[in-house]
């Protein structure tokens, strides 16, 4: 039976925005029964990836698969992004779903031939008649010296392309209802992790549920300022709302969970009451996510804003080995918790 959104929602137990009661999983953990559910459902869905068949796996997302499935559907791949890139986009054209997995973003650079120029252009080129249903995955990095060929995080340069999904979750609950999302969309989607939260634990329903590419959602709600943002970087964010609290200073804290499609609906709902929008990213700042949904909030909602609009992100430098420099490099809730005082003067 062919893997579908259809399938999906008939084996919803439980709506995308209700997680589960009682069951307590690490992100690392949810997004491994993920992909174990999806292999288990359909024989068209494949896992590939340097490490993916390591005793430990990627990172613990692959752990044990190699074991359940064989080695057709879950295998290690060589040192060529490019030609196996090429193998996932000529296999998904052909009604093939494959989960390409990476151990850093950095990796796809290598990859924008078959990404950019193929696996996001094929449904439109030939009228619709062939859709490359894909899922490309990989863990944004920091610390531990990986410097600046293994810690970037990329996501602002694909955001332009036509044709690509961009997902980027921020808890357990949400990492394995997208990636499930993601192998049942009919579309090339990317997914951004970060390591930094792959320990965090959270509740995860069993069984299959989805959670819907292109919706957002409040983390937090309040009255003073909006703060939007994707993947770890929300972990920030609500430590510093959360302690702003005695100073009488409260946000609404939208967790936006993909990047493409963009939620513009919540954010400018939000605006609507607060008037204050802060923009924060994982990436670099300039040209990057946080400009795009400036801009979008300029455009668009510019009657409701009350103070210009602040943005957080990466320096314009590549990304320190060190970890003193680190430290100076990377926002922090301080930082965060420092804006939002001065946007509420």
């Amino acid at each position: 039976m062919p893997w579908s959104e259809a399938m999906i929602k008939s084996q919803t137990k439980l709506p995308a925005s209700d997680p589960s009661k009682g069951r307590v999983l690490n992100y690392t953990a949810a997004l491994n029964e993920a992909l174990t559910l999806a292999l288990e459902l359909d024989p068209n869905i494949f896992v590939l990836g340097q490490g993916v068949d390591d005793s430990s796996g990627m990172f613990g997302v692959t752990k044990g698969l190699p074991d359940k499935f064989d080695s057709q559907r879950v295998f290690d791949t060589p040192l060529s992004e490019d030609g196996m890139m090429g193998v996932c986009v000529g296999a998904a054209m052909n009604g093939m779903r494959p989960v390409y997995l990476h151990n850093r973003p950095d990796f796809l650079l290598l990859t924008f031939n078959q990404l950019v120029n193929h696996a996001s252009k094929m449904h439109w080129m030939d009228s619709g008649q062939t859709s490359v249903p894909m899922v490309v995955w990989a863990a944004i990095g920091r610390g531990w010296g990986s410097g600046s060929q293994h810690s970037q995080a990329i996501q602002s340069l694909l955001m332009p392309v036509p044709g690509l999904k961009i997902v980027m979750p921020s808890t357990p609950y949400d990492a394995k209802g997208l990636m499930l999302a993601a192998i049942a969309d009919n579309n090339p989607v990317l997914i951004f992790e970060h390591r930094w939260l792959m320990k965090q634990q959270g509740e995860v329903p069993e069984g299959i549920y989805y959670v819907p590419i292109g919706k957002g959602v409040y983390r937090r709600r309040g009255d003073d300022v909006t703060v939007v943002g994707t993947s770890h970087i929300l972990t920030l964010a609500l430590e510093a709302v959360d302690g702003l609290g005695d100073q009488g200073i409260t946000a609404d804290v939208i967790d936006l969970r993909t990047l493409k499609p963009l939620d513009e609906n919540i954010i400018f709902e939000s605006l609507s009451k607060t008037g204050r929008l802060l923009v924060i990213d994982t990436g670099w700042q300039m040209s990057g996510v946080c400009a795009e949904i400036a801009c979008l909030a300029a455009e668009k909602a510019f009657h409701s804003l009350k103070a210009p609009i602040r943005r957080i992100g990466l320096p314009d430098l590549p990304t320190p080995a060190g970890f003193t420099l680190e430290q100076f490099y990377y926002p922090n809730a301080k930082n965060i918790s420092a804006v939002i005082q001065k946007m509420c003067q």
